[in-house]
């Protein structure tokens, strides 16, 4: 399986619950209607979504509001509640702005994370950087992956991040099964252990990058 066949149509299969279109990191989305974005609207629903990120990141997901959102974003609230209808919108767009940004890095950014570097190197920074974003975002995404037992597995990025070890792991090991390794790697970086292991048993990120980078060197193990 090449690197394009990771992307597919998007990048995930259309009947995933938020199957997101890869998108050059300056991309607009279009509204429901499919037309395009104005440049004012468009310019709102940047700050906005900066405004939320900044908040969720200095005071946490629990604390967020939408008239604090449109303070900071320097939007009415009307403006807010019109465009993302509710706090849960709200929280699911900014999770949607990052997964872009990330998937645009990993897909088609500079080496070792984007294409170009040895396929374990890629790994490595793959599982880096998705620890860092999780790190980022963990409140974010245990919302998002606590909607049902299988909301982080019925996720469109899921399934792309799968994909994407998948094609890495038979290039470094043919004889692997490949799809169970990818599922196994991906596994540590669920919200919620990861949760545990950063709040509840007080592991560095740094401790939890060594551990990942220990399953990895597994994949070169004879």
């Amino acid at each position: 399986m090449s690197e394009a066949d990771t992307r597919g149509q998007g990048g995930a299969p259309p009947s995933a619950r938020r199957a997101l279109p890869l998108l050059g990191p300056d991309a607009e989305r279009a509204p429901r209607g499919g037309r395009a974005e104005r440049a004012d609207a468009a310019q709102n629903r940047r700050r906005i979504l900066a405004a939320a990120a900044d908040l969720i990141a200095t005071r946490g997901v629990e604390t967020l509001s939408m008239d604090e959102v449109a303070r900071v974003a320097g939007v009415g609230v009307g403006t807010v509640y019109r465009r993302f209808r509710d706090r849960a919108g709200l929280l699911y767009a900014v999770l949607d702005d990052r997964e872009r940004d990330f998937q645009t890095a990993f897909l088609q950014g500079p080496p070792p994370l984007g294409p170009g570097a040895d396929p374990l190197d890629r790994v490595r920074a793959f599982l880096h950087a998705l620890a860092d974003r999780t790190e980022d975002q963990m409140d974010l995404l245990l919302m998002a992956e606590s909607d049902s037992p299988d909301a982080r597995f019925n996720d469109g990025s899921y399934e792309l991040y799968r994909m994407h070890l998948e094609t890495l792991i038979a290039r470094i090991r043919p004889s692997a099964d490949a799809a169970y390794v990818a599922d196994a790697l991906l596994a540590p970086l669920a919200a919620n252990l990861f949760r545990h292991q950063r709040r509840t048993r007080g592991m560095s990120l740094e401790r939890v990058k060594a551990g990942l980078d220990d399953l990895v060197a597994g994949l070169t193990a004879s």
